[in-house]
């Protein structure tokens, strides 16, 4: 998910904090804004929240300049699945998982039963434009 292609404008933050709003995927997961800044960092943190019958299907996230990262915490499991699929994770354990959504494919499997939560912190490092963004 690419929350953070650009900082949200004030109104725009303030429309979107603390209220859930349709996930850009349009499969079903809704996302609730806690923090988005540009600068010193562009960071923003979501909370995510899979019902049942929901999924994200393999995609990136391509940003135009920089290096995009995302720290993902599983808050609440799914009764069944809702399991995070990544290619090239740079690291996981248990719940946690951090990796590149620019340069590793990621998924969320289907939620079979019950909710899935996530608090999803993400980052660019950098601006330098990237030599394949305009590929993408």
């Amino acid at each position: 998910m690419t929350q953070q292609a650009s900082a949200p404008s004030l109104r725009t933050y303030l429309g979107m904090w603390l209220r859930w709003v349709r996930g850009r995927q349009g499969t079903g997961y809704d996302k609730m804004l806690l923090l988005a800044t540009p600068f010193p960092v562009r960071l923003d943190a979501y909370l995510l929240r899979y019902p049942q019958g929901s999924q994200i299907p393999p995609h990136t996230d391509p940003v135009a300049a920089g290096r995009h990262y995302r720290l993902n915490v599983v808050v609440r499991q799914a009764r069944e699945g809702g399991e995070f699929v990544c290619r090239g994770a740079l690291w996981r354990w248990g719940r946690v998982a951090l990796f590149r959504p620019d340069r590793s494919e990621h998924a969320v499997t289907r939620v079979v039963s019950g909710q899935r939560y996530v608090l999803s912190v993400g980052w660019v490092v950098g601006r330098e434009p990237r030599p394949d963004a305009a590929s993408t």
